[in-house]
């Protein structure tokens, strides 16, 4: 019975890190950051936790794209201009 629960402990663990690393590239809105783990809303609204070597300057409400750790703000839509009347 001891064998069994050790080998469920050690199948729980590696399936855990398999995941953490595959979970490493994730395009979304930052909903917090805590040192260098940033969570990110993606657009079907699953919240992925992911530690990141560098933030860059990201804060709560940037959309953001994260591959290999590495943090990059997307731009935001320009803005249009409305048309002068009597031009």
């Amino acid at each position: 019975m001891k064998k069994i629960l050790v080998l469920l402990v050690a199948l729980v663990f590696a399936l855990g890190v398999v995941g953490l690393s595959f979970a490493a590239d994730v395009k979304g809105t930052v909903t917090k950051i805590e040192g260098h783990k940033i969570t990110v809303k993606d657009e079907k609204g699953k919240e992925h936790t992911v530690e990141v070597k560098d933030t860059a300057g990201a804060k709560a409400g940037d959309k953001v794209e994260i591959k290999g750790g590495k943090v990059t703000k997307e731009a935001a839509p320009a803005k249009k201009k409305k048309a002068i009347e009597g031009c």
